[in-house]
Parts: structure tokens; sequence; C-alpha cells
């Protein structure tokens, strides 16, 4: 008996250990001269003034998440509010994903093969030039959009704080590939010179994702 519960503690105790060696921990730093929420989901939400960063622990397993920044928000002391960009649902700490213009980082964590996939999309607009690198193991690489997207956003598109996607905008299956079929547009190629290795369309080429080792640690910088 005795035996058998030293085991079990022990397998606790290496499941909980193997657990917490394969999190990733993500590094928000935002680098703008401009305040910036940062939001992500899961993780909640902060204030970021300019050079700060924001440490976020991510569970082993964790998929179909996102990071993202919000601009131009107010917040009363209970943390509700709006922003101009990447608003989610009037709060503070998101629970929810952020409405269009967003430039968005999306992830999941010791996937097939214990890989990590990550990606940056545009196909919800963009509102802040950022880059994501991993920070350990072999990884494919880091994938950026620093362009001056809201500077040369074409004239259909623009909104306030940001670039829409053309499917926010026009909501067709030619953007939207709600039929499951479309190709690259115009609107889609704009975002796509500036910025190679960002996800453009729903539909966009695979070569959007990249992997790294479960176990992985990020950074994410905002105005890179």
């Amino acid at each position: 008996m005795a035996l058998t519960k030293n085991l079990s503690v022990y397998f606790v105790i290496a499941v909980t250990y193997l657990a917490a060696a394969q999190a990733a921990t993500f590094n928000i730093t935002n680098s703008c001269n401009y305040t910036v929420w940062a939001a992500a989901k899961p993780g909640g939400g902060i204030r970021l003034d300019p050079d700060q960063t924001w440490t976020l622990n991510v569970s082993s397993g964790t998929s179909g998440a996102r990071i993202w920044g919000r601009t131009n928000c107010t917040f009363d002391s209970a943390g509700n509010g709006t922003c101009l960009t990447g608003d989610c649902n009037g709060v503070l700490e998101c629970d929810s994903f952020g409405t269009a213009p967003n430039t968005i980082v999306e992830y999941a964590l010791n996937q097939y093969n214990n890989l990590d996939f990550y990606d940056v999309s545009v196909v919800d607009g963009f509102n802040i030039p950022l880059s994501f690198t991993p920070l350990t193991n072999n990884c494919t690489r880091s994938v950026n959009c620093t362009a001056d997207i809201n500077g040369e956003c074409p004239s259909q598109l623009k909104a306030p704080g940001g670039c829409n996607n053309p499917c926010t905008v026009f909501k067709t299956n030619q953007y939207c590939c709600t039929n499951n079929t479309c190709g690259p547009t115009d609107y889609s190629n704009f975002f796509k010179t500036r910025c190679p290795d960002v996800y453009t369309y729903p539909k966009d080429c695979v070569s959007g994702t990249f992997t790294c080792p479960g176990g992985t640690d990020y950074s994410l910088v905002f105005c890179p």
C-alpha cells in the first residue's frame, strides 16, 4: 500500500513537472511611442505604456489562442470601457476576441508531434505593427508585420485607428471565402507585398504558419 501511494505521488510530481516544463512564456513588450492595451485569449489584458513588458504564462495544450494590441482605450476603475481598435466587449481583461481592425498573433501549444504552431494574421485587419519571435529551441523563424499599413491603407479599407481587411468591409465570398473557395485579390496583395509572411485572407497559403518544439518561449513586440 505504501509503495503504491509513493508511486502515485511520484507520478503526480512527474506529470506536474512535465506540464510546467512544456508551458510557454510570452514576453509582450510595447516599443511604440504611445500606450498599447495588450490583450490575450487566454490571458486577459493589461495597459502597457511605452517600454513596458507583460509576461504571460500559457498552459501546455492551449489551442485557438490569440494575442493582439488595442489602441485609444479608456477604462474606469472597474476595468470597463472602450477601445478604438481591438476592443473585447468593453473590458480591460479580455475573455473574447478583439474587434477589427487588429493585427493578431495566433498560436497553439504542444499539438501534433508536440509542436507549437503560430502565425501573424491580418484577416481581421491591421492596427499596430508587431514582431513575434521564438526565444528558445530550434524553431522555424520569427514573423513580422512592420510596414506602414495604416499610412498606405487603400481608401476603401481605411478605418479609425487602422486598416480593415476587405472581408470586414465587403462581406462577400470573394474576400471572406464563405463558400470555402476564394483566392488572392488586389486588396489581399496590398497586405501580402508589405508583410509577406502573414495570413491576408481566410484561404491564404499555409506558408504563413510556423512551428517550434513544445516548451518554446516567445517574444511579441509592438512597434519593433
